[in-house]
């Protein structure tokens, strides 16, 4: 690898990472020495990339520092348009619409050289079931996990029984066949999920939960890890 392709990488592990990284984990990754990575790191915040921390203890990159749009690699492109088809085979109608943006906004910024891999990616991804369509947009129930705002939902269950739930939307899960809405329901005091495509209505209330999505999601992802290392409880 050249020293600047290796500058470069160096960048992109540092933003990949919230806690300090030390040239030992950087050295590994990259399959160099340990003293490389010294001088590496030298040599960037000679530069004045804002990169904090000394040998022993890590490296962190502070905020604000930005490289220019798109200096993506090959894999990264192909990583991208990937997860974009995805989407395009099972988002809702506005996260298709980004998907498909994304993908063309990629074939228009990156070098003529690099455009074949988006036009016509090595890798594919496709569904041979069809997602079962939403009778509401999903779209302001993103924006209500953004805000962290309440909602309520008018459900019908597999059996066809209406509900109404006042709850917090965590997340939503984007699934081989369905869309899973995950939400802390106040009328239960548990985690629920709920099909998007069996909700009837939704409304987004001016509350906001007590608690910030991010904090929900961690709960929830314990009370999964709980479930599955004890079924029987």
């Amino acid at each position: 690898m050249r020293r600047a392709d290796r500058l470069f990488q160096i960048i992109q592990i540092l933003r990949r990472h919230r806690k300090p990284l030390t040239a030992d984990a950087i050295a590994a990754e990259l399959e160099t020495s340990k003293r490389s990575i010294y001088r590496d790191i030298a040599t960037l915040m000679a530069q004045r990339v804002p990169i904090r921390g000394e040998a022993g203890v890590g490296y962190v990159l502070e905020g604000g520092f930005d490289l220019p749009p798109l200096m993506l690699t090959a894999d990264e492109i192909e990583a991208a348009v990937l997860g974009a088809q995805w989407v395009t085979g099972r988002g809702d109608p506005a996260l298709v619409r980004a998907a498909q943006d994304l993908i063309a906004k990629i074939a228009a910024a990156v070098p003529e050289r690099l455009r074949p891999i988006v036009l016509d990616p090595a890798s594919l991804t496709s569904s041979n079931r069809q997602m079962p369509p939403d009778l509401v947009d999903v779209a302001p129930i993103r924006a209500a996990i953004h805000s962290g705002r309440k909602i309520v939902l008018d459900y019908r269950d597999e059996l066809g029984r209406a509900t109404n739930r006042k709850v917090w939307p965590v997340t939503i899960g984007y699934l081989e066949t369905v869309r899973m809405l995950v939400a802390w329901c106040e009328l239960r005091q548990d985690f629920r999920h709920f099909r998007t495509d069996r909700i009837q209505a939704v409304e987004v209330l001016d509350d906001r939960a007590p608690e910030r999505p991010a904090a929900l999601r961690v709960k929830w992802r314990k009370t999964q890890k709980h479930s599955r290392e004890n079924p029987a409880s």
